[in-house]
């Protein structure tokens, strides 16, 4: 099917407006990665598939074509499942918590690797936070699998994985939005075996998409409501936290309705520099670890095999933090 064809299918004009089967999908996908049509049809497509509620057979189609595109890493010998975030918009209501997340689990001996967009898109990306602390991104995939080998932990920006995914993300700038891109963006796990995905909803993939893909796909996950789609627990309010892993769900956390004490205990600002001083803090014990992040490290610590006990995972996040409300 051409694009043309294509666009007259996704805006209704060819047998009333369907969803994709997974083979179409697949290949508009690859198309799409692989700079097979002119800019004018792109544009369109991206404008459709924006405002296209997604199909579980859609998302399918479309991973499949991006994950034979991505670069991978190597896991590392000896070392629990690495852990993988995602990071491609930047949080603009409150601190961008996730480095804070990635150096505690790095602390714990396990591997994460963040993935994602340089700018904040007019927010506070991670990699802003980052650099503040010292962690600056990856500019190739061998410095990437160093760092990961030296020091347990790497931002590694998209270009990098995937040029292709990369081009059309930076359209976003030209055309104005991009949101479809960045929500297969985050479902991106580049590495050779098995590692635990971290995965925030948003606007287009919500929980009950993401959780089916999740099990379909065979992957094993941690699914929350992230903050503004980003793959880290809402620090005032604990979200529901999804274990997924051999085609099925269990909730490890049940979310909370209540805005938690330490709330109040957060960064007085959320620009990089006051946030990552913040961060600084709370690795050295000054100020306490929001539960709600406490508990998606137990998670992370869980998925990654570092211990087939939840309860263990717990205890040792609490020793770790000196948080003694992990359970």
């Amino acid at each position: 099917m051409s694009e043309i064809q294509m666009i007259k299918l996704l805006s209704g004009e060819i047998a009333g407006e369907r969803d994709l089967n997974e083979r179409e999908a697949f290949a508009l996908m690859s198309a799409m990665l692989d700079g097979g049509m002119g800019e004018l049809e792109l544009g369109a497509l991206l404008v459709l598939l924006e405002h296209k509620p997604l199909a579980l057979a859609e998302l399918l189609g479309y991973c499949a074509a991006l994950a034979p595109r991505c670069s991978r890493l190597r896991p590392l010998p000896g070392s629990a499942r690495p852990v993988v975030f995602s990071c491609y918009h930047g949080v603009k209501g409150q601190p961008h918590l996730l480095p804070l997340v990635a150096l505690t689990l790095q602390r714990l001996r396990v591997p994460v690797l963040v993935h994602g967009a340089l700018d904040g898109a007019g927010g506070v990306a991670a990699a802003y936070v980052f650099r503040e602390l010292g962690v600056l991104p990856c500019a190739t995939l061998s410095q990437a699998q160093a760092r990961l080998e030296e020091h347990k932990l790497a931002f590694v920006p998209t270009a990098v994985l995937m040029p292709g995914l990369a081009e059309l993300l930076a359209l976003k700038g030209r055309l104005g939005f991009g949101g479809f891109i960045q929500a297969l963006a985050r479902l991106l796990v580049p590495f050779e075996s098995e590692a635990l995905q971290v995965v925030g909803t948003n606007a287009l993939m919500g929980m009950d998409l993401l959780r089916e893909y999740l099990a379909v796909s065979g992957a094993r996950a941690l699914l929350l409501e992230g903050v503004e789609g980003e793959a880290f627990a809402d620090p005032r309010r604990r979200p529901s936290l999804e274990y997924v892993a051999a085609g099925e769900c269990r909730v490890l956390f049940d979310p909370e309705t209540a805005t938690l004490r330490h709330a109040t205990t957060l960064p007085a600002a959320i620009d990089a520099q006051t946030v990552a001083a913040w961060i600084r803090r709370a690795m050295s014990g000054e100020v306490p670890l929001p539960l709600p992040l406490v508990n998606q490290i137990a998670c992370c610590l869980y998925g990654a095999g570092c211990t087939d006990d939840m309860n263990q995972a717990k205890a040792i996040v609490a020793v770790e933090t000196g948080s003694l409300a992990a359970a």
